[in-house]
């Protein structure tokens, strides 16, 4: 009977179902595991989990040991395999269940997803209540980067379903909710880290488990909302857009060099931006150094504690803003790609983050302090807004370059260009930075250099982009005909705003507390 309710068959909805109260739901999912973003929340409290006021520090402490060791405490570096293991899981679990995701349908998936992303940090708490390192590794970043990669694409498929004539905007309201996740999560872990530290315990375990039991609820949720529309249904007033009976077969799709075209965007443009983003809040301190506390002309080099307590509350605000235009970013340039084409936006937003980072930052840093930093800002508020808008509109790509059939399983795929990038961008950018110190550079201009192969990044991205043509026909497919649908039956206006209305607010009510957060973090830099 319960296989039976996850079934597609069972969750196809009427002709008359609103199609805005799947939104919802995908956001719900998404908006949970794009905490994933915010894990380094824990990072610095993990860093003296032991030694509760400082750290304890062992020497000659290995990777391998720092595994299994309950004596010594954790170092960043050791904690950060989990982001990395977060991304590279994500895309290979992505492509790995990109087509059983297709075949049982986004309920289905969805709770399957919902399981290992909460029962994943629910194991990564136990890790860390143990103080066992490879528990949270496996926990945390493998079972959780499992449910990351299943419910990141699943939403995405569902809606595209839905909304065939808005594809950009639709993938662009799911994945709104994964850049938007860390700005919820981040501050509800560290008010939760607060209520359960104790003179024995940073608080990160229970932290964990709240926010794992949290979002077990609202991802199942979620996943238990979901429907699909009928065979052959269309959106009202739209019935002149069929219901996509042409497709690229799954097995056919990454033969064909468009796939491997929008792959390598995909790449480009994600490892141009993931690294030097990452770097975020440092990068800003080091360039600007004192112009971010009313202390013009002291280097970052010779700040006093006190000074280095107030630029770290500047980086945080910068980092807030780059999380507020990834979020908005997301949406903006998914939607405006329904009237663009995908193509062109593309083409757009490459050659634009090509020019903010080999022409115009470069030049901005040899400006006037007076005018330097407004134009800093500016700059990175917009590539972080392209760098969302480029995750946001890929499944749309997809969608226009081999239909809507596989198009969830061929985004799992594409993917791994993500769990690619991942890796890296933040190599390249972290090699070239120590590079440039260890010649003697300093520290404020060592990013110039970076700028330009950031640049050069985008520049080939965006050759890719331009040789992007529409698949040959000889990949197309017929599916059975669909029955035609050229009507759909309006629910009850009062029933269905109301509906609305309670499901949009039990995702944007924590969506706009996130925020609130990020723009105090934001005054301070401004």
């Amino acid at each position: 009977m319960a296989n039976h309710r996850l079934s597609p068959a069972h969750i196809t909805a009427s002709l008359s179902f609103d199609r805005w109260l799947v939104p919802p739901c995908a956001l719900a999912i998404h908006l949970c595991i794009g905490m994933a973003y915010g894990f380094s929340v824990f990072w610095l409290p993990l860093t003296h989990a032991i030694g509760i006021t400082s750290s304890i520090t062992c020497d000659g402490l290995s990777l391998a040991t720092a595994l299994v060791t309950t004596t010594c405490d954790w170092r960043v570096s050791d904690l950060v395999w989990v982001y990395t293991l977060f991304f590279v899981v994500l895309g290979l679990s992505a492509a790995l269940f990109g087509g059983w995701v297709e075949r049982v349908g986004p309920r289905r998936a969805g709770l399957v997803a919902t399981a290992c992303w909460a029962g994943g940090m629910a194991l990564g708490a136990l890790g860390v209540a143990l103080h066992q390192l490879w528990l949270l590794w496996l926990g945390a970043g493998v079972i959780g980067g499992i449910g990351l990669g299943i419910g990141y694409i699943t939403p995405v498929s569902t809606l595209i379903k839905w909304f065939p004539d808005r594809r950009g905007l639709a993938t662009g309201m799911a994945i709104m909710g994964f850049g938007g996740g860390a700005m919820v999560g981040s501050p509800a872990a560290d008010q939760l880290m607060k209520a359960f530290a104790t003179a024995d315990s940073v608080g990160v375990a229970p932290a964990m488990l709240v926010l794992a039991a949290v979002y077990a609820l609202a991802m199942a949720a979620g996943a238990l909302g979901f429907r699909l529309p009928a065979p052959g249904w269309t959106p009202p007033s739209k019935a002149e857009i069929t219901a996509g009976t042409r497709y690229v077969a799954l097995a056919d799709a990454h033969r064909t060099p468009q796939f491997w075209l929008v792959w390598a965007v995909l790449l480009l443009n994600v490892s141009a931006s993931i690294g030097i983003i990452g770097l975020a809040s440092p990068m800003v301190q080091e360039i600007f150094g004192g112009r971010l506390i009313g202390a013009a002309g002291v280097r970052f080099a010779d700040f006093t504690e006190a000074q280095k307590g107030a630029a770290a509350a500047a980086g945080a605000g910068f980092v807030g803003l780059i999380s507020l235009f990834n979020i908005a970013g997301r949406f903006f340039w998914a939607s405006l790609s329904d009237r663009s084409g995908r193509k062109a936006m593309y083409v757009a937003i490459l050659a634009l983050g090509a020019a903010l980072y080999g022409l115009i930052l470069p030049g901005i840093l040899q400006t006037p302090a007076t005018t330097a930093l407004p134009l800093f800002l500016a700059c990175f508020a917009l590539i972080a807004s392209m760098y969302g808008g480029g995750f946001a509109a890929v499944p749309a790509w997809l969608a226009d370059l081999f239909g809507t059939a596989n198009v969830g399983a061929i985004h799992g795929r594409l993917l791994t260009a993500w769990s690619t990038a991942g890796v890296l961008g933040p190599l390249l950018v972290a090699y070239a930075r120590d590079a440039g110190l260890a010649a003697g550079m300093a520290r404020e201009a060592v990013y110039a250099p970076i700028y330009l192969l950031l640049a050069a990044m985008l520049a080939l991205g965006l050759i890719a982009a331009l040789l992007v043509r529409p698949v040959a026909a000889h990949w197309w497919r017929e599916a059975p005909a669909a029955e035609a649908v050229t009507s759909v039956a309006a629910a009850p206006v009062a029933a269905r705003w109301g509906l609305r209305l309670a499901t949009w607010s039990a995702v944007l009510l924590p969506l706009g507390w996130g925020a609130w957060f990020t723009v105090q973090k934001l005054v301070l830099l401004l």
